[in-house]
Order: structure tokens, then sequence, then C-alpha cells
């Protein structure tokens, strides 16, 4: 069952285009409530080069421990997991060096221009499941971004009333403001 900040809350690029690779067993952010990541965490004073921090707010600590315990087995990737007040857990990622390029083009905003072997950590398809539990196969945002495919571009166009160019990106650029978790962010999410 999702939270009301859950329903309202706007991903960042963050968890849209950098999360995904670090590979996480499917459905395991959402059974231990993942909330949004951040390419920095201003909140604290250790600084990491390279790195997403993952926000949660578990409601079943036990089972998040053990979510973090696996995590920690399965890969060398979490560097540190620490604690904020009223149940906020930070989990620390580092990203793989493999994709460093496409990260940097993430964050310039040139999603189209990633490398195929980035685009292929991330799926074609994706299910989506509505509120009486059924679920129906949807192309994913990544891949429609990846690929300027035609419902994503008339979809902009449709909003903007505008007709966008073969070179134009179909995405939200990256703002280092909105990928950074700050304590007025982590407020927000109570």
């Amino acid at each position: 069952m999702e939270s009301k900040t859950q329903n309202k809350l706007k991903r960042t690029i963050t968890t849209i285009f950098m999360v995904p690779t670090l590979q996480i067993p499917r459905g395991s952010l959402e059974e231990n409530g993942f909330i949004n990541g951040f390419i920095r965490d201003e909140i604290r004073d250790m600084e990491y080069k390279d790195c997403v921090f993952l926000l949660f707010r578990p409601s079943q600590l036990d089972k998040f421990r053990e979510f973090l315990d696996r995590e920690y087995e399965r890969t060398k990737q979490v560097i540190d997991d620490y604690d904020y007040p009223n149940g906020f857990v930070i989990v620390v990622y580092k990203l793989d060096n493999n994709y460093y390029h496409d990260f940097k083009l993430v964050r310039q905003g040139k999603y189209s221009k990633t490398s195929p072997t980035f685009q292929k950590l991330f799926p074609k398809v994706v299910k989506i499941i509505n509120e009486r539990g059924l679920h129906r196969d949807e192309i994913s945002l990544q891949y429609r971004v990846f690929n300027r495919t035609d419902d994503l571009v008339k979809f902009w166009e449709d909003k903007f009333d505008l007709v966008f160019e073969s070179t134009q990106e179909l995405w939200y650029g990256f703002q280092e403001e909105n990928e950074t978790l700050t304590e007025e962010k982590l407020n927000s999410y109570l």
C-alpha cells in the first residue's frame, strides 16, 4: 500500500536514470519503503564521490535489515548506511565506473546520447498495476526517453504546443539542487 507521500512524489532524475543501474532485485525498493534517490546528502558532512543516496522510510525494520544485509552480500557497491530521525534511512551506493561517461551524459541532460550498453540496464517493458490489482505491460519511461519514441514526442508537443526538433531531449534537465537531499526535503516526506 502506497503512502500519500509516494502517490504525489516527484521522482528525481537520480531515481529514474541512476538507481536502476544498481540492479537491486525487483520489488525490493518499494517493499522496503524506498522514497527517492539523490546524488548528494546536504544534511550530512560526509562526502562520497560518484555515489547515490537512497532514502528509505521502512515500515518493518526487521524486514529492512534483512534487505540491507542481502544488499551488502550481493554487491560491493553499498558503501554506507545511516539513520535520520523519524524512521528515515539512507543507503549509499557507489555508481558503476563502467558507466561513468553515461552518468555524465545524464547529468548533462543528454539521455539519448547514453551508450547502448547503459540503456540495456533498463527494461524496455514494465508491468503497471492499477488500483484493482490488474496489470498491463507498458513501454518504460527510460526506453521512451533514450529512444525519443513518437508517443513521448507527441506528448510533449501537445503539452507545450510546439514542435520538437530531432536533436531535443525528451526529459527534464538535471539540476543538482533537485537531486540533493536537504533537511527541507526530508521533512516533506513526513
